[in-house]
This record gives structure tokens, C-alpha cells and sequence, in this order.
């Protein structure tokens, strides 16, 4: 498939991608994508195969819609993230609920900066491991508190699961597995 710029535009709204998302999902900058869309900039060939990847892939976004809800119905406490960029995509009450700012301060931002040292580290170790390939999809560690009074963290176990979105980019469903009270406890 032959991609022009209408073409990669009519795509993209189909899908109902945003420039910036689809930048971040082919690791460019939203001015590259638009200069795509206007036929200003080729596409490399490593760049056409990764969109038409995008673009093949099924698109259901009543599934993303369903997750959503569920993560936010959930019980434990518990959140989406975007896989690659940590931006926030749901996030259940209880875990609002550690939170001391409301969740539209959070929604569509990085939460990285507020990973404590062993998310940090767990984070660096998925390349790896072969996460971002698929090799692992799930994976349960020990985390310490992060000492941040907006977007606290409590020692404590968490897993992530990776989850492949309708838009073809990786999700990654954050869910405290441990109570933070009872891990320190059982580890005293």
C-alpha cells in the first residue's frame, strides 16, 4: 500500500488517531506527521511499514471504550497507561482515591515522573526482557514508596499487563496487587 499525504490524513481520521498520538506511536513529532499529510516529507521505508501496521490493525474502539470502564468500575486500585509514553488513559476510583489532585490534572500527562526508584528501574529492564516485542505481557514487583505528596505511591507490589489497543499502540494496565499495609508487615 502506496500512502499519500490525503491518504495517510483520510486514514488517520478513520481511525480517529490524533497527529500527536500517531507521532508518538511512529516515534516522530507532530510537525513531522503533518508535514506527511501535506506531501512536504516522505515517508522513510521503516516509517511506511510501521503506519501501515497501524493502519491494518482492527480498529474497536467500543473495546477501548469497554476497557475504559472497566478500569474505572474497578474495585482495586488500579490504572491505564499508554505503554510508551506513560500518559494516562483511566484510572479506577480507589486509585483516585490515593491521589491528592483531581484525575484531569493527570489525564493524557506522563505519569513517569512520579515513578518511584524501583518503577524506574523495573522500566529501564522491559527492553530486555523483550516486553515492547511481546515476549513478556505481565510482570509483579516490589515498588517502595516515591515520597511525592501530589501523586503518592506506598511501597508495596504492583503488575503490569501489557494490552494491545484498537489503535495498534500498547496499553499498560497498573494494578497494586498488595496492600501496602499488609506487604509491610508480612516483610517486618
Amino acid at each position: 500500500m502506496t500512502l499519500t499525504g490525503t491518504g495517510i490524513r483520510r486514514m488517520r481520521l478513520l481511525r480517529g488517531i490524533k497527529q500527536q498520538h500517531l507521532a508518538e506511536l511512529l516515534g516522530v513529532n507532530q510537525a513531522t506527521v503533518s508535514r506527511w499529510e501535506r506531501d512536504q516529507l516522505a515517508l522513510s521505508p521503516e516509517q511506511a511499514v510501521k503506519l501501515e501496521r497501524i493502519f491494518a490493525a482492527p480498529h474497536h474502539a467500543a473495546a477501548d471504550a469497554a476497557l475504559k470502564r472497566l478500569v474505572e468500575d474497578s474495585l482495586r486500585p488500579v490504572h491505564l497507561i499508554c505503554d510508551s509514553t506513560h500518559r494516562l488513559l483511566s484510572a479506577s476510583r480507589p486509585r483516585q482515591a490515593e491521589w491528592r489532585a483531581p484525575i484531569g490534572a493527570f489525564l493524557g500527562r506522563s505519569l513517569f515522573s512520579y515513578a518511584s526508584a524501583e518503577i524506574a528501574a523495573a522500566e529501564q529492564s522491559l527492553e530486555a526482557c523483550g516486553w515492547h516485542e511481546g515476549r513478556l505481557m505481565s510482570l509483579t514487583f516490589a515498588t517502595g514508596a516515591n515520597g511525592n505528596a501530589r501523586l503518592p505511591i506506598a511501597a508495596g507490589r504492583v503488575t503490569w499487563e501489557r494490552i494491545m489497543l484498537s489503535d495498534g499502540s500498547a496499553g499498560r494496565l497498573v494494578t497494586t496487587v498488595t496492600e501496602p499495609a499488609a506487604f509491610l508487615h508480612s516483610h517486618a
